[in-house]
């Protein structure tokens, strides 16, 4: 073949090639698929309501946003499903507050131990913080449309754990990589034993430990509860979670389609977080009605607690690398709505 012909034969498959993209509808050019990765299990109400706003997204784009979900740890834990992020295998998680603690310190300040007293504490601060945590983390490069509230977490143990000394003669598990509670049982004396989500039901069977603290709807949903005779009343920390979205993988997105996005996502978090407070309440009375007795705690053995947690807190706080402003927000938010008549029963 000579090289005339071998031009003739380039140009017209370059022209045949021009010619398919321009018939192919621009959704197919321009479609953007976010693969999202989560520990939620499919079916819950986190996996259904995030569903529910990806199908109006899409439809509403017209198949230019789609949304692709890796429910039930399937990409694994927080920690993995950020590395995944990184490569770009996946676009973003739905994960814990305290999972982005290393890019954004101050994502973990709403879960230091024994902070909040009540929900209607979360709910005062929150008002005046979230929007401030948003933008941080907005300026590190992670969209996110608001927080979901999952609750307390509270020690639920086979023995009665009112007070410190309860505590120490437990088997008590601690999250792999939770530096923050991890702080709280050295002040205490108390040695925790680490593992990850995964191995916590095998352990319960085994013995290896005997006590955890997480929030009612979560021990049901993993069927922890049946290994649990008591549940100590006071909140220990407060459980939140969002959806993190890496902002190059976003901009990809056209101007107007993110409005939507965001518009969307925005709405379904709120609703999360209403309705995980319904379904947290309703998993408390499905403990109760199963026999887990609630332990209330001695003003004094409260008192020793807070003072352990605080302590703890000030040194998390000092070498932590958090911003004082938001500190500060936190602190102001707290004493605005503990004013004389509105205050709960105890501070930190």
């Amino acid at each position: 073949m000579n090289t005339h012909s071998h031009a003739t034969r380039t140009a017209a498959q370059l022209l045949a090639l021009l010619i398919f993209a321009i018939g192919l509808p621009t959704t197919a050019l321009s479609a953007v698929t976010l693969k999202i990765a989560t520990v939620s299990p499919d079916g819950a109400t986190w996996m259904v309501k995030m569903r529910e706003g990806a199908k109006e997204i899409k439809k509403r784009t017209s198949n230019r946003v789609r949304f692709k979900f890796y429910p039930g740890g399937v990409m694994g834990n927080d920690a993995s499903v950020l590395r995944k992020i990184r490569i770009g295998q996946l676009q973003g998680g739905a994960i814990t507050g305290g999972a982005l603690r290393k890019i954004v310190p101050d994502t973990q300040l709403y879960q230091l131990p024994f902070l909040f007293n009540s929900q209607a504490e979360v709910d005062a601060v929150r008002a005046q913080t979230d929007s401030q945590l948003i933008k941080k983390l907005a300026s590190k490069g992670w969209i996110t449309f608001g927080f979901a509230g999952g609750g307390f977490a509270y020690f639920m143990s086979n023995h009665p754990i009112s007070s410190v000394g309860d505590l120490r003669k437990q088997r008590v598990w601690l999250p792999v990589g939770d530096k923050v509670n991890r702080r709280v049982f050295d002040e205490a004396d108390i040695s925790p034993i680490p593992l990850p989500v995964s191995d916590v039901m095998t352990s319960l069977q085994t013995g290896l430990i005997d006590t955890v603290a997480v929030s009612p709807v979560v021990a049901i949903s993993l069927q922890w509860h049946t290994k649990f005779n008591y549940v100590m009343q006071t909140p220990a920390s407060y459980i939140y979670a969002l959806l993190a979205i890496n902002k190059r993988a976003f901009k990809r997105i056209k101007p107007a389609d993110q409005a939507i996005v965001r518009e969307v996502m925005a709405r379904v978090f709120n609703d999360i977080d209403k309705q995980n407070r319904i379904s947290d309440q309703q998993a408390t009375e499905v403990m109760k009605q199963q026999g887990i007795q609630f332990v209330n705690i001695a003003d004094t053995d409260l008192a020793e607690w807070k003072r352990i947690a605080a302590k703890a807190r000030d040194h998390m706080i000092r070498n932590g690398n958090y911003s004082s402003e938001f500190v500060d927000a936190i602190n102001h938010g707290l004493q605005d709505f503990r004013q004389p008549g509105q205050h709960a029963r105890a501070s930190p």
